[in-house]
């Protein structure tokens, strides 16, 4: 009879680390998901500026004006993700990725504002290729790319 306790014992904790694996699995599926909807978000609204921007006569004094009022505007209503430094990431990386099906699901909002600080293309798209191939977080990204070898 003990033995057969064990035995049911073993099982169920075989089902409940399995289940534990679902859950914790699917959690991390949410957030990921979550993260790149932020991304798109941040990418379309940059597209949308950066397309009107482009309407305008005076580009530079346009963009400026537009900005600033999209964030009197937006800021109030949403918070701080929508200031005139949010919104001109929003544009650069619209610039810097033009095209939204290269953008990696892998990779987040955090990571992407620190990759969009690279002004060397190259360097940009190696710190792109290392968090996504090394499934670095934005902290471990963010430690790479300040991090200076000892000399």
């Amino acid at each position: 009879m003990a033995e057969r306790m064990n035995e049911i014992q073993k099982t169920e904790e075989i089902l409940l680390n399995d289940i534990r694996e679902i859950i914790n699995s699917a959690r991390r599926n949410a957030v990921r998901s979550v993260d790149f909807c932020r991304v798109q978000m941040y990418w379309h609204m940059g597209q949308r500026i950066f397309e009107e921007e482009q309407q305008g006569k005076d580009r530079a004094d346009y963009g400026t004006y537009l900005i600033k009022n999209l964030a009197k505007q937006l800021e109030p209503e949403y918070g701080s993700g929508f200031s005139v430094r949010q919104l001109e990431r929003c544009r650069q990386f619209y610039r810097l990725y033009p095209i939204a099906s290269t953008l990696r699901t892998q990779l987040n909002w955090s990571q992407y504002k620190m990759l969009i600080s690279i002004d060397d293309p190259d360097k940009r798209m190696y710190y792109e290729l290392e968090a996504v191939n090394n499934g670095w977080t934005a902290r471990e990204t963010e430690r790479q790319i300040h991090y200076v070898s000892p000399g």
